[in-house]
């Protein structure tokens, strides 16, 4: 009997037991554990730099490295763009053990593969040429998801001058054409003057500035009481060209012809001499044309003066 008694007790202890466990599990499965870490922040796009070669082989002296610098700086530099270093890529052709990825020739099959080894969307390859310091370099940028060559331009360095923007402006006439520009600064002389560049109507900033493509530009701006000022400006990449616009006014403006004039002589009104004045005129008109009848109508009739004569006699009829 005591037995049967303490199993029922123990039973009765049990449950609560077991209840306390339920709850304890259960409020720890509500209980708001430690914030996941955010996903890295990643690039919207990773562009690869492939060793520049010279004549099919790759180049390794010294100006060379320090162009593949400047460029690689060149693509860090763009907005939401990463790069991978031709450093870093020739390191992973060699651990690839794919020495042949390192002499693609431009072939956008063999660079889409290069891009793919490295995880980049885009790569860049260079072919130089030249002598000495004056050198010519062939860029071209490969797209690795379609395997097909995006653009290609080329980068002139000759010493310590480089034309067109230098590496960066190879970077961005590559990468995203759109962004190569230069400024041009109209400095106006008047107010209200119309600008037009390539025959399309402009609207300047407040500043009077305007982002135009780089090259040779067609400009005219007008006024309707000044002379079209026209003229060709060369652009220059990320830098600011002044164009200074002298306005050359016209003799007559349409506010004289409107009856408001600009300058401030004063006008005076004179009567015309007597004998150009209406009421002399037309009253010595009038009498020359009476005068004039007169003297018509008696040569008319002493002509006709009504003598009858036979034709061949001579007598009167």
């Amino acid at each position: 009997m005591l037995t049967r008694r303490r199993r029922a007790r123990a039973a009765a202890l049990a449950v609560p037991a077991a209840l306390a466990v339920q709850l304890a599990a259960a409020a720890a499965a509500a209980a708001p554990g430690p914030a996941p870490a955010p996903a890295p922040a990643r690039a919207e796009r990773l562009v690869a730099i492939a060793p520049f070669s010279t004549l099919g082989a790759e180049d390794t002296s010294a100006s060379v490295k320090q162009l593949t610098g400047q460029i690689e700086a060149a693509v860090a530099s763009l907005p939401g763009t990463k790069v991978v270093t031709a450093a870093q890529v020739a390191d992973a052709i060699k651990r690839a053990k794919r020495p042949q990825l390192k002499a693609c020739e431009g072939e956008a099959a063999c660079l889409a593969e290069l891009g793919r080894l490295v995880g980049a969307q885009v790569v860049i390859a260079g072919e130089i040429g030249g002598l000495g310091e004056a050198k010519i370099v062939y860029l071209g940028a490969t797209d690795v998801g379609t395997a097909k060559e995006l653009r290609s331009t080329t980068l002139a360095v000759s010493g310590a001058r480089q034309d067109e923007g230098g590496p960066q402006g190879a970077v961005v006439r590559l990468l995203e054409p759109d962004r190569y520009r230069g400024t041009v600064h109209f400095a106006l002389d008047v107010s209200g003057a119309t600008v037009y560049v390539n025959g399309s109507k402009v609207a300047l900033s407040p500043r009077g500035e305007l982002a135009l493509p780089v090259g040779t530009q067609a400009v005219r701006v007008t006024h309707p009481e000044y002379h079209d000022f026209v003229r060709f400006i060369d652009v220059t990449y990320g830098k600011t060209s002044e164009v200074p616009v002298a306005m050359q006014q016209y003799p007559i403006v349409r506010r004289d012809l409107e009856g408001k004039p600009i300058s401030r002589d004063q006008v005076v009104y004179t009567e015309p001499a007597l004998w150009r004045r209406w009421y002399v005129v037309g009253p010595a008109a009038v009498g020359l044309a009476i005068v004039t009848g007169i003297v018509v109508s008696a040569l008319v009739t002493d002509e006709y003066s009504g003598r009858c004569v036979k034709i061949g006699t001579g007598k009167d009829c």
